[in-house]
């Protein structure tokens, strides 16, 4: 049997498969650790995880929440120091006083990536969701146009909302679950990372009562977190004694809503020119608070062309812009009380409050300024 030799070329050729092979081989091994390397990271890291997940709680030390908190972005204004990125902020108002007026010139700086005039806006152009639950759209187009002619363009980043009257609640579901549902499927649909909400009341029945006001604020900052949106607010204030100061307390539902939203401001309409209104931080989280009684922005709205806007003006004191009591209507007050002291003797100072007051939200001031004259009056018999 004739054996048959092989040629150098054939060894050659086979020692290069053989190396191919082995190189395969190497490959393969050095993938497999690696994949091995991440599943053992992967673990520890869900390990470490789990590990800090103790119930309601999510435990880290102090250090390891800078760590995590330096892969997110700075929060850039929205308006100046009063709402930044990221935020559920309230801007909260007296009827009439320009609070859609002021939201729709912020939706529209937004969804440009351009100021408003007097004011700052450091984030790029970003898609606005304005759910206008206040103006038919015959109303927008008359602010922004002249005489419903020429209106405004606005840019296409802006999207405006408002409920289709011919919508069906399914069975079985409030119009708050279906609202929250329409709401989030419209983020979903536009890809929006700016909501303005006009208005709060209708969000929920009775805002001012703390047990609807605390699921409400839950939902809003869950649908912020989920898809990192930016949220502005906007709520009405009761009737207020305009010879004070705007705080937390004139806003609807105060405790809960303040608690839950990151920054708070509100527009005053200004008791010695009606013309105007002044801008005043309620509440910051991002920034010390700039612009409080001794800093207020003065504007004042007008309407120069085909859109309706806040026009910057200056910077001033709320002092001089509230009601100044004067001795003729603390004489009036006292004249009142004692006259109802002497028809009524055995009447008390909570009953003489009752019968003077005509604004119940002013009841707790006007029963302390009862007390002190019956006590004076009392103290002199």
């Amino acid at each position: 049997m004739n054996e048959k030799n092989n040629a150098p070329s054939d060894f050659a050729e086979s020692e290069e498969a053989n190396n191919k092979n082995q190189n395969k081989n190497t490959n393969f091994i050095k993938e497999l650790q690696s994949e091995i390397q991440d599943i053992e990271k992967s673990f520890e890291e869900n390990k470490t995880d789990s590990q800090n997940e103790i119930g309601l709680f999510k435990v880290q030390t102090a250090n390891d929440w800078i760590e995590q908190a330096k892969a997110r972005p700075i929060p850039k204004m929205l308006f100046s120091e009063f709402w930044h990125e990221g935020e559920v902020s309230i801007l909260f108002a007296d009827t009439n006083l320009g609070k859609s007026i002021l939201a729709v010139q912020i939706a529209d700086s937004i969804s440009q990536g351009i100021p408003v005039p007097g004011f700052k806006c450091e984030a790029q152009t970003q898609k606005v969701l304005y759910f206008d639950f206040e103006l038919t759209d015959k109303q927008f187009q008359n602010r922004y146009s002249i005489e419903y002619e020429n209106p405004y363009r606005f840019n296409d980043n802006l999207f405006r909302v408002e409920i289709n009257p011919e919508s069906d609640i399914p069975e079985n579901t409030t119009f708050e679950d279906f609202l929250n549902k329409s709401i989030e499927s419209a983020i979903i649909k536009t890809g929006a990372k700016c909501l303005v909400i006009d208005n709060l009341t209708y969000l929920r029945s009775e805002t001012e009562k703390a047990k609807d006001a605390l699921p409400l604020m839950k939902q809003l900052k869950a649908l912020k977190n989920k898809y990192n949106l930016s949220l502005l607010i906007l709520a009405h204030t009761p009737k207020r004694d305009l010879s004070k100061p705007i705080t937390r307390n004139d806003l609807q539902g105060s405790k809960m809503l303040i608690n839950f939203c990151d920054s708070c401001f509100s527009i005053g309409e200004s008791f010695t020119d009606k013309s105007i209104r002044y801008l005043k931080m309620i509440k910051a989280r991002n920034t010390e608070i700039i612009y409080d009684a001794e800093n207020v922005i003065e504007c004042h709205i007008c309407k120069p062309g085909n859109f309706l806007k806040f026009d910057f003006l200056n910077f001033g004191r709320e002092s001089s812009h509230l009601k100044v009591v004067s001795d003729k209507d603390k004489d009036e007050l006292e004249n009142q009380i004692l006259n109802l002291m002497q028809t009524e003797p055995e009447i008390s100072a909570y009953a003489i409050a009752k019968k003077l007051c005509q604004d119940e939200s002013k009841f707790p001031s006007l029963k302390v300024k009862v007390t002190r004259i019956v006590n004076k009056h009392s103290q002199k018999k």
